[in-house]
């Protein structure tokens, strides 16, 4: 696959990954390889190798800072503040390619106009929850954890 074939996402990445090695930093160097790499196994997952979209790609580097949040609260329910630091550090190189994330209040904006979309149909219980996720995730997608997004959905449906 030729850089022209892919997406402007993976190739900022990998332009960036020149960067980092040419100027001989440790940290963006070993974080955009390991996430390059998640990328190259999404790509070729499954039964033929595909080309990610920029929106295929988000979701590679969102399941990678998720990775990285989790690490960080069990180092540091450990008492590994060392392994904790660096799993910040890396968290902070990915988030530079994330979508700016929403803040709570616009996140309960969203879940309550999706709330009220589900409302007027008269889906109640899990069936409303997982409706109003449906309509909820692709705006979305990126811009906001799901576990917090998944706890405002069900405190609105309350």
């Amino acid at each position: 696959m030729s850089a022209d074939q892919s997406a402007p996402l993976k190739a900022q990445l990998q332009a960036d990954l020149t960067v980092a090695i040419k100027s001989r930093n440790e940290l963006a160097s070993s974080t955009l390889r390991m996430v390059l790499t998640a990328v190259t196994n999404e790509e070729v997952s499954g039964k033929e190798v595909r080309i990610l979209t920029d929106e295929d790609i988000l979701t590679v580097l969102t399941r990678e800072a998720k990775k990285r949040r989790e690490s960080v609260t069990a180092y540091t329910d450990a008492g590994r503040p060392e392994l904790a630091d660096r799993e910040n550090a890396e968290l902070e190189v990915i988030n530079a390619y994330l979508p700016a994330q929403l803040s709570d209040a616009e996140v309960a904006e969203i879940v309550n106009a999706a709330v009220a979309t589900v409302a007027e149909s008269g889906a109640s219980g899990g069936a409303a929850i997982g409706a109003v996720m449906k309509i909820v995730q692709p705006q979305i997608k990126g811009r906001a954890d799901g576990g917090v997004v998944a706890a405002m959905v069900k405190s609105a449906l309350a």
